[in-house]
């Protein structure tokens, strides 16, 4: 084919943003189009290794199935923007053009024997809006345990939040935008919007580079990699943001007036645009995320889909329960109460359990446990004092059990669906959008209908009555 014709063929192919979002537990690399839809998906395990030194995530490993995949949507796709788009708690430490240190795995519990001099001069509940947190959920933790174990490998690095890790391998720029270090780190006074004193007495704010956009363009990808993947020099890798704040950019970005949006999947995260700071409790898990644009956002979350599988059981982690199956549940009067997982919730210090009768079918399990997740959303809501639309993305938003019922239990608040695929993707597509000049057009919702009201209703004073008055 003549250089015209390749160069033909190159322009014809459709553009897209790649968005690279590294789960905890799953990793996808997607094409998406402007509206945050997948035209091409890969996605694989994000194992953690043991160590030594300690329990750290593969990123060489990950950096090289992300080459590949690279290459693959630069095959069918003009590539204007790469995306990253990761989990919170999690930074990594570099010196020069490698990692001074593994990346640390937030749910170590090791990082807990520093906990009585890291809680004396860390937590400030008042002005960083950060709770404390198990294990290394909080980044200042984890920061401060690398700090007192490896203080000379520590001491040469420079600090980089995970989003903008995965931009730096791409394209050699080290940057910081505000929605990964406002999310529960310790590091950040959100009101203020700036580092927290901390942060200023350990002299970690000097360290995390220059602070950008969610969107900013860095630059384009390395030479190295514009040679491995058949990307065009002109493609822009974007600072990226935290995975939550991408499911919330979603709808923030195109609305002003109060609403709330539940994203769910490993973690259910509760944010509430319109919300005050001052409904934060800390021995409740609330908390104050920060958004693209710098503001401070009123959070609840637990581990929702870490719960709902325990309540399941392997045979009904497949099911997808319906209406019907939320109603025999209903009749039985079985409930789960909190919690059946320790990382995070307004009542991670307490025992879960099943009161009465475990149903036996595997779609009726399903229910239960979606009537768990419904009523600990219900409370999460009530305790941030949520107003206007609830809108669910993610995981559960196709659960008809959990819709349902949280349609039912918010009445006559409404309860929507977004049909994006995940709030992720169509977050990283509005930050391509916003890098571009270009504005993103609102996300497509559907009211969910509501489950049986009086049966609902009974089973939250029920279940309210049954769970402990402080967590």
């Amino acid at each position: 084919m003549s250089r015209a014709l390749c160069k033909a063929a190159r322009v014809s192919r459709p553009g897209a943003s790649a968005v690279f979002d590294v789960g905890k537990s799953k990793v996808r690399l997607c094409a998406v189009d402007d509206r945050g839809g997948a035209m091409f998906s890969v996605e694989r395990s994000n194992p953690v290794k043991p160590g030594p030194p300690y329990p750290h995530f593969d990123v060489d490993d990950l950096f090289a199935w992300l080459v590949s995949g690279l290459a693959g949507i630069a095959r069918e796709f003009e590539v204007h923007s790469i995306v990253p788009v990761s989990h919170g708690a999690c930074a990594a430490l570099i010196e020069d053009e490698r990692l001074a240190l593994p990346v640390l795995d937030y749910e170590f519990d090791g990082v807990g024997e520093i906990d009585s001099e890291y809680e004396s001069i860390a937590r400030d509940f008042a002005h960083t809006a950060s709770p404390r947190l198990p294990a290394g959920l909080n980044l200042g933790r984890q920061l401060f345990w690398q700090h007192r174990n490896f203080p000379a490998e520590f001491s040469r690095a420079g600090i980089i939040c995970y989003p903008q890790y995965w931009a730096w391998r791409l394209c050699g720029v080290r940057a910081w935008e505000p929605t990964s270090l406002g999310c529960h780190t310790d590091l950040w006074a959100p009101r203020e919007s700036d580092f927290s004193a901390f942060a200023k007495t350990m002299g970690w704010d000097s360290r995390f580079g220059s602070r950008v956009k969610a969107w900013t363009a860095l630059g384009p990808p390395r030479t190295e990699i514009l040679s491995a993947t058949g990307l065009s020099p002109t493609c822009a890798v974007l600072a990226g943001i935290h995975d939550s704040n991408a499911s919330y950019l979603a709808h923030r970005a195109t609305r002003e007036d109060p609403f709330c949006v539940v994203s769910t999947g490993t973690w259910i995260v509760i944010m509430a645009h319109g919300g005050s700071l001052d409904a934060l409790d800390q021995r409740r898990d609330t908390l104050a995320n920060v958004d693209t644009f710098g503001n401070p956002v009123p959070t609840a979350r637990f581990m929702g889909g870490r719960e709902y599988a325990a309540i399941c059981g392997e045979d009904a982690l497949a099911a997808n329960p319906s209406a019907e199956d939320l109603q025999a549940v209903l009749a039985t009067g079985a409930l789960a109460t909190p919690s059946f997982s320790d990382q995070g919730g307004p009542f991670r210090a307490c025992a879960g359990r099943i009161e009465g009768r475990v149903p036996a079918m595997p779609r009726e399990r399903a229910a239960l446990a979606a009537l768990y997740c419904a009523l600990m959303t219900d409370y999460c809501l009530d305790m941030l004092g949520a107003r206007g639309d609830i809108i669910v993305e993610g995981q559960f938003a196709a659960n008809e059990a959990f819709a349902s019922a949280l349609a039912a239990l918010r009445a006559p608040q409404p309860v929507l669906r977004s049909f994006d695929q995940t709030g992720t993707l169509r977050g990283g597509a509005i930050l391509s959008l916003l890098a571009r000049g270009k504005h993103p057009e609102p996300a497509h919702l559907s009211r969910y209908p509501a489950g049986p009201r009086a049966e609902l209703d009974t089973a939250r004073r029920r279940w309210r009555s049954l769970i402990p008055a402080s967590g």
